[in-house]
């Protein structure tokens, strides 16, 4: 296997530096050197299983920069992720207005520099990249593709965190390693790659901070946020509910960890508020929160192609609540077979099939946290649940839910793991209780 990843890996390097010369190579470098830091941490903080934590990131890795490297030898960024151009636009621009060779007037030019739009963090970070190593798409797709890869050992350690169970979190992190959607949208320029890691790094640091207040888990838990807020803001109010509602419940309910959890809220409140993140915050809210706003956007979504639910309105708030039952069907099981109506809703079919097959095991493995680890677990859960409804009002085409389910997916997958763990018990239970009954009968009877 160790031989194989490393055949692998040379090749795919050199496919990296034959497309795209010499950028190909800086982008084999900043993969390699960033692949390391990820493996560096992995053998720190999971010493146990590093070996199998370590495969498990490189064939992710693999995975991603391969697919990455076919949508950039064939063209196919229209096809996959229109958005991978749009980037790609915004942070060269931002890099000729560092150096002063861009018209300050143009709309694109002030687009790409304003820290005020919606997503603007994805435009600053691939000038930022851009800056460094020169412009060329490959070199940050390469980042998103280690960042995407990243996010396997984070979803280990997070489902470890929650159920203390080593195949809960093994079968987690291959999941999100090979599960098609999560390759899709992690091995292009898109931020919804990074926007999972966030999520996933997010609620690890918070489930961390239940169990012992660390400067470095409080830290990351902020850059996490930052990060979140800077690219799909939104998404930061129902991280910032779970976080502070995870505090609220808490592991237990000592005196001490009453007061440690106070801290928390407290020193993360406050380095939000000195980041400018509740200020920006409460901007966008006001600007784009409202019910008509978000039913305009719905609309749109919902007469492009793909798009279902025209007559839904959903700027009341009676509307909303009455479009979250069809909304939420969309969401987790679109698109439907009947429903495909071009190639690229055609090559989701199989991946579609085996999600639908994993739903009974989902809710299984949901049930059995609610029952047994709902302190440990409610973060994931509240927040899940958040963005279900959430996106249930306002998504409005199949293209783009089944997009960003992955954000919610990324967590689901550890309870379909936790459901898996639990058939595969019972029956090792069963064929325990059978080996025992088998000795029991060959057992002489005593006198």
């Amino acid at each position: 296997m160790d031989r194989i990843l490393i055949i692998l890996s040379g090749l795919i390097a050199l496919a990296m530096v034959l497309t795209s010369f010499p950028n190909g190579a800086i982008a084999v470098l900043l993969t390699s050197i960033l692949s390391l830091i990820v493996i560096a941490l992995i053998r720190f903080y999971e010493p146990e299983n590093k070996e199998y934590l370590i495969k498990i990131f490189l064939i992710a890795l693999l995975a991603r920069i391969s697919f990455g490297l076919l949508i950039i030898f064939f063209s196919l960024q229209d096809f996959f992720g229109g958005d991978a151009l749009t980037y790609d636009s915004l942070g060269q621009r931002l890099v000729e207005a560092w150096q002063g060779k861009a018209d300050l007037t143009n709309l694109w030019t002030q687009r790409a520099l304003s820290t005020s739009a919606p997503g603007w963090g994805m435009s600053y970070l691939v000038g930022a990249i851009y800056f460094v190593t020169g412009h060329n798409i490959i070199i940050a797709q390469s980042f998103c593709a280690v960042i995407g890869a990243a996010t396997v050992p984070m979803i280990y350690f997070c489902s470890q965190q929650i159920f203390k169970n080593q195949r809960v979190a093994k079968i987690s992190a291959l999941s999100i390693a090979l599960f098609p959607s999560f390759i899709i949208w992690s091995s292009q320029l898109m931020k919804d790659g990074l926007i999972i890691f966030l999520l996933v790094c997010a609620m690890t640091m918070v489930l961390q901070l239940q169990k012992k207040l660390t400067f470095l888990a409080a830290a990351v838990l902020i850059f996490s946020m930052f990060g979140i807020i800077s690219l799909r803001f939104y998404i930061f109010y129902m991280v910032a509910v779970a976080v502070a509602g995870s505090f609220v419940i808490g592991v237990n309910t000592s005196v001490k960890s009453i007061v440690r959890n106070s801290i928390a809220i407290v020193a993360i409140g406050l380095a939000l508020t000195y980041l400018g993140v509740l200020r920006n915050a409460t901007s966008d809210i006001e600007t784009y929160g409202s019910l008509e706003r978000v039913n305009v956007s719905r609309q749109g979504l919902a007469t492009a192609k793909s798009g279902y639910g025209e007559d839904i309105d959903v700027s009341t708030t009676g509307g909303a609540i009455a479009a979250i039952p069809v909304g939420l069907v969309y969401l987790m099981l679109a698109p439907f077979p009947w429903q495909i109506s071009n190639l690229r809703q055609a090559i989701t079919l199989p991946e579609m099939l085996v999600w639908w097959a994993c739903i009974p095991l989902m809710l299984s493995g949901i049930w059995y946290a609610v029952k047994n680890r709902l302190r440990e677990g409610i973060p994931v859960l509240l927040f899940s649940l958040m963005l279900s409804l959430s996106y249930s009002i306002f998504q409005g085409n199949v293209g783009t839910a089944y997009r960003q389910r992955t954000q919610i997916q990324v967590f689901l997958f550890i309870f379909i793991a936790v459901g898996w763990a639990l058939i595969q018990e019972k029956k090792e239970n069963r064929l325990a209780l059978q080996i025992e009954n088998q000795k029991k009968r060959r057992q002489p009877a005593s006198i």
